[in-house]
């Protein structure tokens, strides 16, 4: 039977979408507690890094199930980049690893020692316990790849770094330390580049977005931002920033900044950065175009979106979550005539 709900509009008169909460059409008896990243191939098919039953399947752009890797030996999944040469690069944050696969996924290159992790201090995925920066990696979140095919890799929740490698695997630079300065980092979590060879970092716990030129170079940071998780660029140089907020996901012993804080919201910002829509934001109902748990957002090619959430990570499995949350939504965009 069809998983599939009647989608609901979201948004404003500038970005309205149509929100279906359960677009994947999963086949029977494969099921995800979370959706970790979503990427796309050069012939549009969508793919779904999750932790569940088969943690990479892909499907078309209406969401019929077309395959799947199997059985993958992944620690626990948590970035993926595609190529536009359709190289697959999956982030294993628990086995301190960043791979490369093909379409089929078969292993082409690795990056890092799988169950090694650089030695900053931290033992866990808890930022607060890093003692200082480190190579690569310990924890690695996700992974953006340059015009030159240069691997820029944020690490993520026991670094404090971006690494720069180059196509061949071969460490080329690293900045960042702990803490909420310029180029330091708590919890650098996505990375994006955009047309202009420009870096973007979602500094997560740092309510952030730093910038950056390729050498690292720190140029500025977009504030009023609640806990950004990951970000994406659409067709009309409109940027999404898709955000956990302050009710899921918080580190023990941490609280919301106030009564009112945000829950998980996607922000639109235009090319010069204004803000021009936000969706969510309040307490998670479980509905379609709401959020509990923003992981990772990403745009395909007619500027729709897909929208990750890591739902039982992040309170699901403590009962906290409100039933129905949806760990992939996808926001098609309605353009007005």
């Amino acid at each position: 039977m069809s998983n599939i709900t009647s989608p609901v509009i979201v948004g404003n008169n500038d970005f309205r979408f149509s929100a279906a909460a359960h677009w994947a059409q999963l086949p029977a008896g494969i099921g995800w507690r979370d959706v970790v990243a979503v990427s796309f191939a050069s012939n549009h098919n969508v793919y779904v890094n999750n932790r569940g039953d088969r943690e990479m399947i892909y499907f078309d752009a209406d969401g019929n199930y077309l395959g799947d890797w199997g059985e993958t030996d992944f620690v626990r999944p948590h970035g993926l980049t595609i190529s536009r040469a359709d190289e697959v690069y999956c982030t294993d944050d628990f086995g301190h690893t960043v791979t490369r696969y093909d379409l089929h996924g078969q292993i082409t290159q690795q990056l890092g020692t799988r169950g090694v992790s650089s030695q900053t201090g931290a033992v866990d995925v808890d930022y607060r316990n890093i003692k200082h920066s480190a190579g690569p990696f310990n924890f690695p979140t996700n992974l953006a790849i340059a015009d030159n095919g240069d691997l820029y890799i944020t690490d993520g929740y026991g670094n404090a770094r971006v690494h720069q490698f180059s196509p061949s695997g071969k460490l080329l630079n690293s900045w960042g330390n702990p803490g909420s300065g310029p180029g330091e980092f708590h919890v650098p979590h996505d990375i994006r580049i955009c047309d202009q060879g420009m870096i973007w970092v979602a500094d997560r716990e740092n309510d952030r977005i730093q910038r950056f030129d390729p050498a690292g170079t720190y140029i500025d940071s977009i504030t009023d931002l609640a806990r950004p998780a990951s970000l994406d660029f659409g067709r009309e140089g409109e940027i999404y920033i898709f955000e956990l907020g302050y009710q899921a996901g918080m580190f023990p012993g941490e609280v919301p900044p106030s009564d009112s804080a945000s829950g998980g919201r996607l922000t639109i910002l235009d090319h010069n950065l204004n803000m021009v829509c936000r969706i969510g934001g309040g307490e998670k109902s479980g509905s379609a175009g709401d959020f509990y748990a923003p992981h990772n957002v990403r745009v395909d090619h007619q500027g729709n979106l897909y929208l990750a959430e890591v739902v039982w990570a992040a309170g699901g499995r403590e009962g906290r979550a409100p039933d129905g949350c949806s760990a992939l939504q996808k926001l098609t965009r309605v353009i007005e005539s």
